[in-house]
């Protein structure tokens, strides 16, 4: 569980950067972070709950 966690971790911090990336293009920093940060969270426990031990 410890390395489906750590990746899972990469993966909301990579779609938090995409997301304020997407938002400081359209110049809504906090929306795209906002979205970014669904995301993360919903990759994140799709991840979690594939690697079940």
């Amino acid at each position: 569980m410890d390395k489906a966690n750590q990746i899972g971790n990469f993966v909301f911090a990579g779609c938090m950067f995409v997301g304020g990336g997407i938002g400081f293009y359209t110049d809504n920093l906090v929306a795209g972070g906002a979205i970014g940060m669904g995301v993360g969270f919903i990759a994140r426990a799709i991840i979690l709950s594939r690697h079940k031990d």
